[in-house]
């Protein structure tokens, strides 16, 4: 370690599992691949289907930094608790897994991807089944626009079902504290890269702006949720489903109490020290210290919900934080590895997040017809980000048109 600065800890992101490294090698099968305008896809046919697609599903990746990993996408979608892939494809399915030339370029870019895969699709497609369309994360949010965008131009993209898998409609939440320590690992790094990229600053519900030191609605979040009202929001033709990590009965993370200490830090950036958040006013969120070049740092909020217990799909974004710094040499005080990243009433659009009744609503207890969906199903227990569980896939596959 160098005397005269911390060490670079910033070479990380943060990602959902089925987009992490897979625990276990998985066989992908043989596939075709299509070249796209700003992505690329992996075609993989259903059982029986030998003379082109015949019931094809569109699944787009979610957010990260980077070329999409279509391998590792695969391996996810197959070695949770439940086979996706291989179900879908045992049912006659189709899959085309969509993948982006950069996770973290803006929305409306990767869209043109989403586009060009639903076109390209009919295209090559044999039989009159109409398409189902959708994705995971930020993937559900790509394809929710370019359908939109499709319509818009009065183009047929056949598609009968949209889905997304705990896609943030309504934003996305990575604490603040966390955001703005990216900002303060004094080198170039890859978690600054992603937190500061189009795609955060369109999906994240807040954002640390690290020339201003101001936390609030990122410039390119109004300026998406414009682009999508001009589209109309939503696809109109298509039936539009999803499914949430999160639960539906009010019921998040009980052990994450607001104003806590989530992760303190020692040995490198002595005394950082991370909050959950709380609500009111100059609530401290963090306190950033580094001793070389020396600085400290306080971050606080004013007017935020207790977004770190909310329900909703988790990530382990502090547990990822401290495993680095403990192999850099630092040593972590980790009292909560995971806290909420994509609120339930954001992933199935039934209400906002800025208040905290709506972000701790009751959704079984809400009328369906609050939702911007046609129907949607939450977990019955809290799960990781995009997590690829039995109950979730089974209500998916179970409400594809024939």
């Amino acid at each position: 370690m160098s005397a005269t600065t911390e060490p670079n800890v910033g070479s990380f992101t943060l990602g959902g599992p089925p987009t992490a490294e897979p625990a276990r090698p998985i066989e992908v099968p043989e596939h075709d691949e299509w070249s796209l305008p700003n992505g690329f896809a992996w075609v993989f046919p259903g059982e029986g289907n030998r003379s082109g697609l015949v019931r094809p599903v569109i699944m787009a990746d979610g957010f990260n930094l980077g070329r999409s990993e279509l391998d590792w996408l695969y391996q996810g979608l197959e070695g949770g608790s439940f086979p996706f892939i291989s179900e879908l494809r045992r049912r006659g399915r189709d899959v085309i897994l969509l993948g982006f030339e950069e996770r973290s370029a803006s929305i409306l870019e990767n869209a043109q991807a989403a586009e060009a895969a639903i076109m390209r699709a009919i295209a090559e497609q044999m039989g009159d089944t109409r398409l189902v369309v959708g994705g995971f994360s930020m993937g559900g949010i790509v394809t929710r626009y370019a359908l939109a965008k499709l319509e818009t131009q009065r183009m047929d993209h056949r598609t009968a079902l949209y889905f997304s898998y705990d896609s943030p409609h309504r934003g996305a939440s990575i604490p603040v504290g966390v955001q703005a320590f990216s900002h303060f690992i004094p080198f170039p790094n890859d978690f600054a890269k992603q937190m500061n990229s189009p795609a955060a600053r369109q999906m994240l519900w807040r954002h640390y702006d690290k020339d201003t030191d101001k936390i609030g609605i990122a410039p390119e979040r109004s300026e998406f949720l414009a682009a999508l009202d001009r589209v109309g929001s939503w696809p109109q033709i298509p039936m539009k489903i999803a499914v949430a990590n999160g639960r539906a009965d009010g019921v998040g993370l009980p052990d994450v109490k607001p104003g806590e200490a989530a992760l303190r830090i020692d040995r490198i950036y002595p005394g950082t020290t991370f909050y959950t958040q709380a609500q009111g006013d100059d609530v401290t969120a963090a306190y950033l210290n580094r001793r070389f070049p020396k600085a400290e740092k306080t971050i606080t909020t004013s007017g935020f919900p207790e977004l770190d217990g909310a329900p909703g799909g988790t990530l382990h974004t502090y547990k990822i934080l401290a495993d680095t710094m403990e192999k850099l040499g630092g040593k972590a005080d980790l009292r909560h590895e995971d806290v909420c990243f994509v609120p339930s009433v954001s992933a199935v659009a039934i209400r906002d997040i800025e208040k905290h009744d709506d972000l701790y609503a009751n959704i079984d207890g809400l009328s369906p017809e609050e939702s911007e969906l046609d129907d949607f199903y939450c977990s019955p227990t809290t799960t990781a980000h995009t997590a690829i569980t039995e109950e979730l896939c089974t209500w998916l596959v179970d409400r594809l048109p024939d």
